[in-house]
C-alpha cells in the first residue's frame, strides 16, 4: 500500500481511494450488526431512538475527526445520516422482536 506520497499517477491514487473505501463499507456493515444486535436489548421505542446517546455519540465523533484533521461539522453531518438510517433500520427490528422484559 503505498502513502499518497508514493502514488506515481491518478490510477494509483484511485486504487487506493477504493480499497479505502471497501474497507470504509466492511466496517460499517460490521456497525450496522452491532446496531441490529442492540435492538434484543432496548425496551421501549425510545431507547432504540436514544436521542441523548446519540447526541453525545455525535460530540464525540465531531471531535475525533477535529483531532485528525477533518471537518467536525463534515463528519458529524455524515454521523447524522449514517445514525438516522441506522437508528431507522433498528427501530424495525426491535418493532418484529420487542424485547418484553425490563
Amino acid at each position: 500500500m503505498p502513502t499518497p506520497d508514493q502514488c506515481q499517477n491518478m490510477a494509483d491514487i484511485r486504487a487506493e481511494i477504493d480499497r479505502l473505501d471497501r474497507q470504509v463499507i466492511a466496517l460499517l456493515g460490521q456497525r450496522f450488526a452491532y446496531v441490529k444486535a442492540a435492538s434484543r436489548f432496548k425496551t421501549s421505542e425510545t431507547a432504540v431512538k436514544a436521542p441523548d446517546r446519540v447526541q453525545t455519540m455525535l460530540q464525540q465523533r465531531r471531535m475525533w475527526a477535529e483531532e485528525e484533521g477533518l471537518n467536525g461539522d463534515a463528519i458529524e453531518s455524515l454521523y447524522r445520516d449514517l445514525v438516522n438510517h441506522f437508528i431507522a433500520e433498528e427501530l424495525k427490528q426491535w418493532q418484529q422482536n420487542p424485547m418484553t422484559k425490563p
